[in-house]
């Protein structure tokens, strides 16, 4: 009886399930993805880093719940991608809450070590609910990736930290983003969450681009 019972409340939660409007639009066919429905094209480009590479930027926060979900998904992408691709993780702030995080990851880019410290950092955060809001507390979390506590906090609000946080600042404004994760292609082309399905058909929508993006200088290269 019990058994049958669970299966009526799981077959009756499915039914329920079914019925509701999803949440998210629906996935789109790889090659009938929209302007305006699935990507924003930005009225001016932003200059990527490297003009020569078709540039992927990640804009994050580490307080970002959705964007400790979606790390993994898009590091393994950024794997997959060619050599005329560059992947360049952008870390947001639009609060004081922010700010530290934020330095933090760009102390960790000057000392060389994010590559290492960047997926634990996510999982100090939010799994472990360890916050990290203070120039010692970054010193005492980095040191454990081969930088001294000293070199942190010589970093943490140096000159070099202060310039990438503004270029970051920059950025993050000419994208006009206001929420994470986004991801940015060549400048020109933006992909928001809030457009597509899931996580995974944002990594769609950026491929597509970066396609496109290949088609369209090879295309300029030829005349």
């Amino acid at each position: 009886m019990r058994h049958i019972a669970a299966v009526v409340i799981a077959l009756f939660s499915l039914s329920v399930f079914a019925a509701e409007p999803a949440a998210k639009p629906s996935i789109a066919p790889a090659g009938d993805y929209v302007e305006g429905k699935h990507y924003v094209v930005l009225d001016e480009q932003v200059r990527p880093q490297d003009p020569s590479k078709i540039e992927v930027a990640e804009v994050f926060s580490y307080l970002c719940g959705h964007c400790f979900h979606f790390e993994p998904l898009v590091s393994a992408w950024a794997k997959t991608q060619k050599p005329d691709v560059a992947f360049v993780p952008v870390h947001a702030s639009w609060s004081a809450a922010m700010v530290p995080y934020q330095r933090g990851f760009y102390t960790a880019v000057l000392l060389k070590v994010k590559d290492k410290s960047h997926q634990a950092t996510f999982d100090t955060i939010h799994r472990n609910g360890q916050e990290l809001a203070t120039a010692e507390a970054w010193a005492d979390f980095l040191s454990q990736y081969g930088v001294t506590k000293q070199a942190v906090l010589s970093s943490y609000n140096s000159f070099a930290v202060n310039s990438l946080l503004a270029q970051a600042d920059a950025r993050v404004r000419g994208y006009k983003i206001s929420s994470t994760p986004e991801l940015i292609v060549d400048g020109r082309y933006r992909v928001s969450s809030r457009l597509v399905a899931s996580h995974e058909e944002m990594l769609n929508v950026a491929q597509f681009l970066v396609d496109k993006t290949r088609t369209e200088r090879a295309a300029k290269t030829k005349k």
